[in-house]
Parts: structure tokens; C-alpha cells; sequence
């Protein structure tokens, strides 16, 4: 009896193992789009197509069905962008999302959830996970896995898509290299970290993000607010309301909120070309950058002011900003 009982626990715990580690249902019966981060400081130094091309064939023995290909900054550079991307997701029938991330001591993680079908793209809990030190290590693993599952995904491409973006960002709102008027007519919204609900849970895989512990994210929010008081308290003279919790854009008009400052963090060169700013010495602009601007509500105008302004620094990057809006 002892030794029954004994047998019955192992196979219960490896039940459990591979219950843990088997792929998701959605992943083995219908298509997904594949987002990568990749660190630039990761060595060897590879750009994020090699890895396209280098983790499609796991995925496809995994039994996925890999449909397109993009860099996750470029679809999570702002919630008008990831809208456009969702459009042109939903055209295409999209099941899933798988996020490969390749972070800058060459570790790599994957991640891969159901597509929301809205412009979070993807939720924020429930995601199936796998990690390695290495892209090989992850392959093999991801192909193991697929071994012991049965795919309903038939007909699949043997090599990796890329599709254009440009539909995705055609009809988000066209930035404006000016100030706003009658700042001093209305109060300016001040989102803190955490308000905007799911919209930027997609920029938590980006490299130099994903696996921050929730103690960091809180001092880092509770910093940032300490900030933002100290340099609005010094550089902005009319009335500001905090924003902790998420609201529609009619509960903020109502409540004399017209304007909403906003943050988007991204490399250097997407945010030029998203903006519509010419880029100069390309090559220079990879660094992630905080770039700070201003929504009008009324008519979803958007206001990145006379100068630019980006900084790594957050701080900085307001203070800049703060500084052009005189």
C-alpha cells in the first residue's frame, strides 16, 4: 500500500509538470503573430529578422502556425498604433500572441497568450512561458514540447513573414511639432504609472523591462509621482489633476480635463518616424528615449511641442519638455 501510494504521487507530480509545460490549446489551432524584443547589447549581435528566422521553424514544430513577424516597439510605441495593428490582426483572423524577447545577457524568454482582438493586444494574465539561456536552448525545448501534443495547424509556411506596418499606422492621429493654446483655460491630466489599465501591459516585454519585480514597478511609481509634482510645482503655472485611475475621455472633459500629458518610451528612431520628424544619423538612435506630449481631447490632437525634447531620463525629458511649452 505504501508503494502504491508512493507511485500515485509521482504520477500525480509529473501530471502536474506536464500540465504546467504543455502548450496552449489556442497556440496548436490557429494562426499567431510573433512579436520580438531584442537587446542590441545582446551578443552575438543579431537583429531581431535572424531571430525571426531562427525560432520560426520551433515554432512550427511545435506545431504553431506563425503567420507575420513584427518588432514588438514598433506596435507598442502608443495605443493609437497597437489599435491599427489590432484592425489588420482581426482582417487576418489572428488567434494568438507569442512575444520573444532576447534580453541583454543573451537569456531569451517566450510568452504566449490569446489575442484580445482590441487594441491591448494581449491580457494581462494567463500567458503560457518558457525561458532559456540561449535561443538554441529555447528551440529545443519548444520542440520537445510539441512532440508530445497533437496540432490542428496543417497548412503552414515554412519560412517567416514580414508584413508592411504601414496600414496599422495610417489612420492614427498625425503629431503636430507645436505648442497647444489655452493651457491656461484648462486643467492638464497627469497619468501615473498603472492608470492606463491593459493598454501598456504589451511594452512590459520589451528587453530592458520584462522581469521587474512589483516592489521595483511601486518605488519607481511612487518616485515618479514625487517627480512629477516637484517639476510641475517649478516649471508649469496653470492648473494639473493626477490620474490614478483610468477614465473615458467624456468623464475627463466633464471633469474640466482637456488636455492629457502623455508618455510614450521607445527607441529614438522609432519615435522620430512615428512623429513624422526627420532622422538624423539613424545609426545613433537606438537608445530608448522618454518623449513627452500633449492629447487635446476635443479633437484627439497631438502636441509634441516646437523642439525636441527626448531623453533617456524621464526627469530630464520633462523638464525639457516643461521648459519648450513657455
Amino acid at each position: 500500500m505504501k508503494y502504491l501510494s508512493a507511485l500515485l504521487f509521482l504520477f500525480a507530480f509529473f501530471n502536474i509538470l506536464y500540465a504546467q509545460s504543455a502548450l496552449p490549446d489556442q497556440f496548436l489551432d490557429g494562426k499567431s503573430v510573433v512579436l520580438i524584443s531584442n537587446a542590441p547589447q545582446a551578443r552575438p549581435a543579431i537583429s531581431w529578422t535572424i531571430l525571426a528566422d531562427q525560432i520560426h521553424p520551433a515554432l512550427v514544430e511545435a506545431g504553431g502556425d506563425p503567420v507575420a513577424y513584427y518588432e514588438l516597439e514598433d506596435i507598442a510605441i502608443s495605443e493609437d498604433v497597437q489599435a491599427g495593428f489590432a484592425e489588420m490582426f482581426n482582417k487576418r483572423l489572428i488567434a494568438n500572441i507569442v512575444i520573444l524577447t532576447r534580453k541583454a545577457d543573451g537569456s531569451v524568454e517566450l510568452n504566449i497568450g490569446p489575442y484580445t482582438k482590441n487594441r491591448n493586444i494581449l491580457p494581462n494574465s494567463g500567458l503560457w512561458n518558457l525561458t532559456g539561456n540561449s535561443l538554441d536552448e529555447l528551440s529545443g525545448s519548444l520542440t520537445n514540447l510539441g512532440k508530445e501534443q497533437r496540432t490542428k495547424n496543417l497548412l503552414v509556411v515554412e519560412v517567416p513573414e514580414f508584413p508592411s506596418a504601414a496600414s496599422a499606422v495610417s489612420n492614427a492621429p498625425r503629431f503636430i511639432n507645436r505648442n497647444p493654446l489655452n493651457l491656461d483655460v484648462f486643467k492638464l491630466g497627469i497619468p501615473l504609472s498603472g492608470s492606463s489599465g491593459e493598454i501598456g501591459f504589451l511594452n512590459t516585454f520589451r528587453y530592458d523591462l520584462l522581469g521587474k519585480s512589483k516592489e521595483l514597478i511601486l518605488a519607481e511609481q511612487k518616485a515618479e509621482k514625487e517627480g512629477l509634482e516637484r517639476l510641475f510645482a517649478e516649471l508649469y503655472p496653470h492648473q494639473i489633476e493626477f490620474l490614478t485611475d483610468p477614465k473615458t475621455d467624456a468623464e475627463l472633459i466633464k471633469d474640466r480635463v482637456q488636455f492629457v500629458l502623455m508618455r510614450v518610451e521607445a527607441r529614438e528612431s522609432d519615435l522620430l518616424e512615428n512623429m513624422g520628424l526627420s532622422i538624423e544619423n539613424p545609426e545613433l538612435q537606438n537608445r530608448i528615449v522618454v518623449k513627452y506630449y500633449i492629447r487635446f481631447l476635443v479633437r484627439n490632437e497631438l502636441y509634441i511641442g516646437p523642439v525636441w525634447d527626448a531623453h533617456p531620463d524621464w526627469r530630464i525629458s520633462l523638464e525639457n519638455f516643461l521648459k519648450n511649452l513657455k
